[in-house]
């Protein structure tokens, strides 16, 4: 079983676009959305929800009135300012649990708060792993590590040989949590000032976590000259750049209709996509024969 990120150093680079089309074209492996802040993998893929869990990864502070004296020790020890009028503010509260200790009276219980929900769903090109953070909630990293976990359980009791993972922009801790333990990770960049500088450090995380990146550059027209320095900075890094897409408004076509644009047209951008996903099989060795099985496994091959 290989598993493949496709991250970006920025929003909007048209990662999700082309992970979209990479599923259509693999046709038998699990997908996971790991942008838990902000999941859009579900607009172009039309989930059908098998099954909806909540997720509990943090607690809140609650006072009781029948037991609190009112002598306001919580407040002075607590360093978010989130207790005032001896109420707790759910939004301030960290779940520290310093108040719960200090309480004389044993006035302050810590409450199990849902952050979010998980799904388990079926699209037209197989099983799907997202989830939804709610507002304001922390532990995007862990509800993360949850959905990976339960799409590589769905991969081992099915048999699927791919786990394609959606990966959230930037380099925080929910990018760290999708590049835990995968075998490679292709870097959708475009050719702007912003997106060079976020390359260099969603590749320098990347080297850190000794995870092998590839590279597609999105848009690659619109500044050829930006699309040539980056490619002389992977060279230099020793990152292929397997990928280049032209700038076309089929893309955005195919969105509207639901579609990844590998399905709704044949054009150049659907052949260069194809192209791309040639090379990444090349690259992880990976071969599906006629059941849709992996063979003919080799390693990476860098």
């Amino acid at each position: 079983m290989k598993q493949i990120t496709v991250i970006s150093g920025k929003g909007g680079t048209g990662k999700t676009t082309i992970l979209a089309s990479l599923a259509a074209l693999v046709k038998r492996a699990v997908l996971v959305d790991a942008d838990v802040d902000a999941a859009d993998l579900h607009l172009l893929l039309k989930p059908q929800v098998l099954r909806r869990e909540p997720f509990v990864a943090s607690q809140v502070a609650v006072i009781d009135p029948e037991k609190c004296d009112q002598c306001g020790k919580c407040a002075e020890a607590c360093r978010f300012e989130a207790i005032r009028d001896l109420q707790v503010d759910p939004i301030s509260c960290e779940g520290c649990g310093v108040c719960f200790h200090i309480c004389p009276r044993g006035a302050i219980l810590l409450k199990e708060v849902q952050s979010g929900e998980w799904f388990i769903s079926q699209t037209r090109y197989g099983p799907m792993v997202h989830a939804k953070l709610g507002v304001a909630q922390e532990n995007s990293g862990k509800l993360v590590t949850l959905v990976r976990r339960e799409a590589q359980k769905i991969a081992r009791e099915g048999g699927y040989p791919l786990i394609l993972i959606d990966g959230p922009p930037g380099i925080g801790c929910p990018v760290i949590a999708s590049l835990g333990g995968v075998d490679a990770v292709l870097v959708v960049t475009e050719p702007s000032l912003s997106g060079i500088h976020d390359l260099e450090r969603v590749l320098a995380v990347s080297r850190h976590f000794q995870v092998p990146a590839w590279v597609c550059v999105n848009k690659w027209d619109i500044n050829p000259g930006n699309t040539e320095k980056i490619e002389t900075f992977c060279q230099r890094e020793g990152c292929p750049v397997i990928g280049k897409v032209l700038f076309d408004p089929i893309v955005t076509k195919a969105m509207v209709m639901e579609s990844t644009v590998v399905e709704y047209t044949g054009g150049i951008v659907a052949q260069e996509i194809k192209k791309m996903w040639t090379q990444l099989e090349r690259l992880l060795g990976y071969t599906l024969d006629a059941k849709g099985a992996l063979r003919g496994e080799q390693g990476l091959n860098l």
